[in-house]
């Protein structure tokens, strides 16, 4: 298996969430009321699996084991695009939390800036992951031989293995540090 085949396995299943996502913002857009829950599930969700999963993947695997290439102007372009993008994708997510805190503190004008962010990940997100499908992952491999492949594969399936205890390590350390255990 190439090492992108788990990335875009991924893909497919941040396609799901910016479905549900995208009858969210209707649902919310329709009754005029944040759906405040749902929120901060997407939110876990893009910067848990979509961003730190894998866009981190992408960036701390994939895109560092490119930049030790040389790789056409178009393909270091195109790397250079999806690094500003998943930074975008970073500063929207930001937004749309601090507009949840609002709009759950009592500032009903934070669901017009919730929806827009929410419209706007639901938009970005199929876009981003089309050019990385069409237009970056399958024609960068031939960058790689197979032994280089395979090893990107075991990173990235070490790098998910991490994952789960990071984000709950972290989750204790916040609790310690704000006097919660």
């Amino acid at each position: 298996m190439l090492p992108i085949g788990p990335m875009m396995i991924e893909h497919r299943l941040i396609e799901r969430m910016i479905k549900v996502m995208d009858s969210k913002v209707r649902e919310m857009k329709s009754g005029r009321r944040a759906v405040t829950e749902f929120i901060e599930t997407a939110v876990d969700f893009i910067r848990t699996y979509a961003d730190r999963c894998h866009h981190g993947k992408e960036e701390d695997i994939l895109f560092r084991e490119l930049k030790k290439k040389t790789i056409s102007q178009d393909h270091r372009r195109v790397m250079e695009e999806l690094i500003e993008e998943h930074r975008e994708g970073r500063k929207i997510t930001g937004k749309l939390v601090e507009a949840n805190k609002r709009y759950l503190q009592g500032d009903s004008k934070a669901l017009d800036e919730i929806i827009e962010c929410m419209q706007t990940l639901v938009s970005f997100y199929p876009k981003h992951i089309e050019k990385e499908d069409k237009q970056f992952f399958i024609p960068v491999m031939k960058y790689f031989s197979k032994d280089e492949q395979n090893a990107m594969l075991k990173e990235g399936y070490e790098f998910d293995q991490g994952l789960i205890h990071e984000k709950y390590r972290s989750i204790v350390e916040k609790g310690e540090q704000n006097g919660q255990t």
